[in-house]
């Protein structure tokens, strides 16, 4: 009798090759998917890394392209020889405690000219030269600039003085880890390389809202706020300097030479915020801007007077030879 198990054998047979078949393909879609993750994951990796690449650039580029300090800034200091007409006459009849400065002729001898209301050159003698070394977060910083920004702005535009402002961030530590001292120097430096013309008036301005110590005082974005508002040119360029820090590293470096190096004409370093005159430093009432005025015309006398008397040249005359 035969056996009913042979015809079977095929059917298994096609059991297990389906079997097979269906395995090799479940392989073979988890390698595609494999492979596709790999080539996906390639791709973000290489966005990545052309992004950052780029973004490098454009940083080397924008620091590459930051313009020195010069001239605008010369041994540290923001040189102010001229104040645009709009600016003098927001100063005038204001922002002085003095309401009748004395004039020069208050503390210059008799015999000395008398220039007016301020300490004005003879054609020999150089403008007198204030160096201020400000922090704007300093209480003294504020109070000589406020009792004294009248004088100061008329001294200038007579030509009677230069002011050299040299921005120094003493109280960095000072301001709830914000570092305003720092960040206000380095706003002070964009304004003063970017739109000269309106540094005085931005710098009397953050000495105006001066922010309490231990606060935060005012943000990157606050300060080319008040830049736009007493109107600087390039407001643009002007902003992003300040909202880069594009001069904070200049500020740092500057501030370590002023407590390491005597301050020009003295034997000594820096200690806080300081006012110098002709080299001499100020000891006076900062708030008291006729102590001040007196200081600045004393010397002012003391210059004229030191200043040689040019000799005049008399030309050799010639005896005329006697006729023959």
């Amino acid at each position: 009798m035969s056996s009913d198990e042979t015809p079977n054998v095929p059917a298994r047979r096609d059991r297990r090759e389906a079997v097979r078949e269906k395995a090799a393909a479940v392989q073979a879609r988890q390698r595609r998917g494999r492979v596709a993750r790999i080539v996906v994951g390639s791709v973000v990796v290489a966005a990545v890394v052309v992004g950052a690449g780029i973004a490098v650039a454009w940083t080397l580029g924008e620091s590459a392209s930051q313009p020195q300090l010069s001239p605008d800034v010369q041994d540290d200091g923001i040189t102010v020889d001229s104040i645009p007409a709009s600016v003098l006459a927001s100063f005038s009849g204001g922002g002085s405690s003095a309401e009748n400065p004395p004039s020069a002729s208050d503390a210059a001898p008799s015999d000395a000219p008398a220039p007016g209301a301020s300490p004005e050159p003879s054609s020999t003698q150089q403008p007198l030269q204030i160096e201020v070394y400000v922090d704007y977060l300093s209480q003294a910083s504020s109070d000589f600039q406020l009792a004294n920004s009248q004088q100061l702005s008329e001294w200038v535009s007579e030509s009677a003085a230069t002011i050299s402002y040299h921005p120094v961030a003493l109280l960095t530590g000072k301001s709830n880890g914000t570092k305003y001292s720092l960040r206000s120097a380095g706003a002070a430096a964009c304004v003063a390389t970017y739109a000269p013309d309106s540094f005085f008036a931005f710098n009397h301005k953050l000495l105006e809202q001066r922010p309490e110590i231990d606060t935060d005082g005012l943000s990157d974005a606050d300060l080319a706020v008040l830049a736009q508002a007493v109107g600087v040119e390039n407001p643009k360029r002007v902003t992003r300097c300040i909202e880069n820090a594009s001069f904070v590293p200049w500020v740092q470096k500057a501030t370590a030479r002023a407590l390491a190096e005597p301050v020009e004409g003295t034997d000594a370093a820096l200690t806080g915020p300081k006012v110098y005159v002709n080299g001499k430093p100020y000891n006076g009432d900062l708030t008291d801007a006729k102590e001040f005025a007196q200081f600045v015309l004393t010397l002012a006398s003391e210059a004229y007077f030191s200043t040689p008397t040019p000799t005049p040249t008399v030309a050799p005359t010639t005896t005329p030879s006697p006729a023959p």
